[in-house]
């Protein structure tokens, strides 16, 4: 028992990273002044680095020309409200945030009526019960293993919100398995290289899991970790890093929800069109 509550610390826990500069749009001559909604709002587990993210977003929109209001009022949701914003970022929500029928439904039309959404790590763990949710974000979080380092693959270097990454990148970092592979639904950007980190254990595997204690397998064979799409009116952006303070530390994952927040505001050119089969 002793060693799965240590498991279960190492799960949960959250780990520090080295300081880094500024990040700069890759281009901001480019866009006019726009305003962004940061919602950050729990209803199940709380990551610790979300004041930090919410720090860096304020940092950027400083830095680069944009408005930032960050709230975890549900109450922001209405048609009124979100029509000053050309994007709203989900950082780090969990469970139902939007306990509200108007309020998804506010949403919603701002999203069909060409307003952008930005995912950022358990925004995937989040409005399980929500159709349109599930569509907007790609994918549900299904679990996650022990923090470790892991390999990512930069499918497209050449998108604004991938330029910092470099064609392989290892960090360290709380790599989330999902419910369902997005890829036939979005444009994935990023994947990660399941020969270079250990599945288990698990979340599954835990004490308070369903599954528990066999759980099951994170593997997913192809395992996208970044996309984007424009499928339901507005451009969806989602990153599946941004578990840790240190991340937001890093001067490429700056630049990466940077230029990811530019990319759902329609601010600079990204291809986020998914080919119909």
């Amino acid at each position: 028992m002793t060693r799965l509550l240590v498991v279960l610390v190492m799960l949960l826990a959250g780990c520090q990273g080295d300081s880094a500069p500024p990040a700069s749009s890759v281009a901001s001559a480019e866009r006019s002044d726009f305003k962004i909604l940061v919602f950050s709002k729990t209803a199940g587990f709380r990551h610790n680095a979300i004041p930090e993210g919410i720090r860096l977003l304020n940092a950027l929109g400083l830095e680069n020309n944009f408005g930032v209001d960050a709230t975890e009022d549900a109450s922001a949701f209405t048609a009124e409200n979100l029509a000053q914003y050309q994007a709203v970022v989900w950082l780090n929500t969990t469970g139902t945030v939007l306990e509200e029928e108007s309020q998804r439904q506010a949403f919603e039309q701002f999203i069909r009526r060409g307003g952008g959404y930005v995912g950022i790590h358990a925004a995937a763990d989040t409005e399980y019960d929500w159709p349109f949710y599930e569509q907007l974000v790609g994918a549900y979080f299904k679990c996650h293993p022990l923090q470790q380092y892991a390999t990512l693959i930069n499918e497209a270097p050449t998108e604004p919100s991938m330029r910092s990454i470099p064609l392989r990148w290892t960090i360290y970092e709380e790599f989330y398995s999902f419910q369902s592979n997005p890829r036939e639904r979005v444009n994935v950007l990023m994947s990660i290289d399941e020969s270079s980190y250990l599945q288990s254990p698990n979340t599954t595997n835990l004490p308070g899991s369903p599954s528990f204690p066999f759980g099951e397998s994170g593997t997913m064979g192809d395992h996208p970790m970044v996309w984007c799409h424009d499928n339901l009116g507005g451009v969806a952006w989602y990153t599946a890093l941004g578990h840790g303070d240190n991340m937001y530390r890093l001067n490429s994952f700056k630049t990466h929800i940077l230029n990811g927040v530019l990319t759902a505001a329609r601010q600079i050119p990204a291809n986020c069109r998914v080919a119909k089969p």
